[in-house]
C-alpha cells in the first residue's frame, strides 16, 4: 500500500431535487440534505485513496464526525474535498470540506476509514 498523508480528491455537484433534505428524508426544506453532503464527503475520502489501493483491497467507512454550516439551494453548485491526514496501520483518517460556488463554508469534519480485502470482507455478509 502506498498510502500517504496528503492525497486529496474533490467532488462536485449541483444541487437538484433528489439531493436535497425532502428527498433524502433529513428535513422539510428544499435544500442540500445532511445525508447527501456526508456521501459526497465520503465519495471524496474513496477517491482520495482508490488508485493507492492494492489489488483485492478497499476501504470502508467507520465513523464520522460532520458539522453542516450552511444551506444550499437547488441549482447551487458546491464542492467537498477530502484529504487524508493519517494512516495509522489499516486505519485512515481525513479531514474535509465543503463550500459552494460564492465561498461560503457549507461544512467541515472527519472521516475514518479501513483498509479491507473486498473478497474477505463481502464473504463475512
Amino acid at each position: 500500500m502506498t498510502l500517504a498523508p496528503g492525497l486529496r480528491a474533490t467532488v462536485s455537484v449541483t444541487v437538484g431535487q433528489p439531493d436535497t433534505a425532502i428527498q433524502v428524508g433529513s428535513g422539510d426544506v428544499p435544500v442540500l440534505g445532511t445525508p447527501r453532503l456526508l456521501a459526497l464527503a465520503e465519495g471524496a475520502t474513496v477517491q482520495a485513496v482508490r488508485p493507492h489501493l492494492e489489488e483485492g483491497k478497499t476501504t470502508v467507512g467507520t465513523k464520522v464526525v460532520l458539522e453542516h454550516r450552511a444551506p444550499s439551494p437547488i441549482g447551487m453548485d458546491v464542492e467537498v474535498t477530502a484529504e487524508l491526514t493519517a494512516v495509522e496501520g489499516r486505519r485512515l483518517v481525513f479531514s474535509f470540506t465543503a463550500v459552494d460556488r460564492a465561498g461560503t463554508l457549507l461544512g467541515t469534519g472527519t472521516i475514518e476509514r479501513v483498509v479491507v480485502d473486498r473478497e474477505r470482507f463481502l464473504a463475512r455478509l
